[in-house]
């Protein structure tokens, strides 16, 4: 996973800026995570899009702590042997999002394998807990593959979130090494399992990159509109540390928007195709 000698370290084209966070509505949300040492996965993950997001009124929070059981060569979260479980998380979680005014909150998670129910029971009491103490904010809970297992996704399904999302991430070839622990098939299993159970809107996420072949893409997409999935978010990946996967290639807008237009064609009900796209980017738009 690590980079050697013989990596090229390619250049950030000038498409990739990062946009600095202005606005009213960031700058009052800023100052009540500051205060309240509140926790948001838009600044512990530099997310480019922060203050557009915040002055939508739209935050990301990560739920089941911040060690994950699984080794993503792309992914900055650390991996180990997670904490015990913290039962009081999805009240704290749910009065982050009253106090934050949050209109719209996008839940995810570490994995934990190590749990019996793969932490399905704690997403489920925050999502409850969310409608109970701010019942105007919609969420959209971006989902772990809880191993394929059905009884742990159905509780995702009964505490039903406007959206549930699972990121595919990249395509079939290179699932094994960029998703060590994860099975391309059975990430379509959850997405198609979602729709098929009577989750009402279903998403995902792919960032490219990482040497994947536009004909690959371009397969991967047509693998997710088969999975009946109808939100789909294309972005470019971005290496979080030199000990992670590096970046292979900078995929142009103009092949952005090759494969929106493409993935449009097949009739997903939205798409977002751009460089500095990431999964949470305009979730709010996706619920409609």
């Amino acid at each position: 996973m690590n980079n050697t000698a013989t990596d090229t370290i390619i250049q950030k084209p000038k498409w990739i800026r990062v946009k600095l966070p202005t606005g009213k509505n960031y700058r009052e949300l800023r100052t009540l995570v500051d205060k309240y040492k509140l926790n948001t996965i838009c600044q512990s993950g530099s997310c480019p899009n922060m203050g557009e997001c915040w002055g939508a009124g739209t935050a990301t929070f990560m739920i089941l702590g911040n060690i994950c059981t699984r080794s993503c060569g792309f992914c900055g979260v650390k991996t180990g042997k997670p904490l015990d479980v913290n039962w009081d998380e999805p009240e704290k979680v749910a009065r982050s999002i009253k106090l934050m005014k949050i209109k719209h909150a996008v839940l995810t998670s570490v994995d934990r394998d190590d749990l019996k129910d793969m932490g399905s029971i704690l997403w489920a009491e925050t999502v409850n807990a969310v409608r109970r103490i701010s019942p105007g904010t919609t969420m959209e809970t971006l989902i772990p593959d809880f191993q394929g297992i059905t009884k742990h996704i159905d509780r995702l399904i009964e505490v039903s979130p406007e959206v549930i999302s699972h990121n595919m991430e990249t395509v079939k070839r290179l699932t094994r090494e960029v998703r060590i622990q994860a099975k391309y098939e059975k990430s379509l299993g959850v997405l198609a399992y979602l729709k098929e159970a009577g989750q009402k809107r279903t998403k995902t996420g792919l960032m490219l990159g990482l040497g994947e072949e536009n004909a690959e893409v371009f397969q991967t997409i047509e693998d997710i509109r088969n999975a009946n999935v109808d939100v789909l978010t294309i972005g470019q990946y971005l290496q979080p540390t030199k000990k992670h996967l590096p970046v292979k290639k900078f995929i142009t807008p103009e092949e952005f928007n090759e494969f929106g237009d493409f993935a449009r064609s097949l009739g997903f009900r939205h798409v977002e195709s751009s460089p500095l796209v990431r999964s949470s980017y305009h979730a709010e738009k996706h619920i409609h």
